[in-house]
């Protein structure tokens, strides 16, 4: 074995300075284009079929009614909802479906009273509840205490708070009510941009 061979396997399987800097280089390429990969495509969100406008289902099987869902309340609602049960329990189909207190607008009868996110927290995809007790009316996760604001969906506190946007801001349903005050979900688009993507988060726009 020559000397050369030699150094050839003594390097072999070795991290070398040129290959270390390639590596940081490409990784700082793929941070910069991140927020611009739809990553919608790659994301398991509720469903790729052409989106409808759907009323509120409330679990009870009744549509949810601005004169009837009480203030700083809430339901989990699924959507898209399927013929199939098992496909429904899903966590990504899972949303909180929330009125209000009333002094962030809930007693109005109207849609503005309401909003519906996405239960997935952005941290590690546990599953976040409604708390309506007087000093939190929050969204709170359970597993690691990351905490939402329920007027825009926006983590204030926990780890979902210090992820860079969109990861720190709930995906959203947009909501609309009829002459009879039936509330009915619009029709969602699965971008950053509009409703957000399930489990990445959305941007906030003023």
């Amino acid at each position: 074995m020559t000397e050369s061979d030699t150094k050839e396997n003594d390097t072999r399987g070795t991290l070398t300075r040129r290959d270390f800097l390639r590596l940081l280089g490409a990784g700082g390429v793929a941070l910069t284009f991140a927020p611009f990969v739809p990553w919608g495509q790659f994301m398991p969100n509720p469903s790729n079929v052409v989106p409808q406008k759907v009323k509120v289902t409330l679990p009870d099987g009744t549509t949810a009614n601005v004169k009837a869902f009480p203030v700083n309340s809430s339901e989990v609602i699924t959507y898209p909802s399927t013929d199939d049960p098992v496909l429904n329990q899903e966590a990504f189909r899972k949303w909180q479906f929330v009125r209000l207190p009333e002094e962030l607008g809930g007693n109005v009868n109207d849609a503005s009273a309401f909003r519906v996110y996405s239960m997935v927290c952005l941290h590690l995809w546990c599953l976040w509840k409604y708390w309506p007790q007087e000093g939190r009316k929050r969204g709170e996760c359970p597993c690691h205490g990351s905490m939402y604001n329920m007027l825009n969906g926006k983590a204030f506190a926990g780890p979902a708070s210090l992820q860079a946007p969109p990861s720190n801001v709930l995906p959203i349903l947009y909501l609309e009510a009829d002459d009879s005050g039936d509330l009915w979900i619009k029709p969602a688009v699965w971008n950053v941009n509009e409703n957000g993507i399930v489990g990445y988060g959305r941007f906030l726009h003023d």
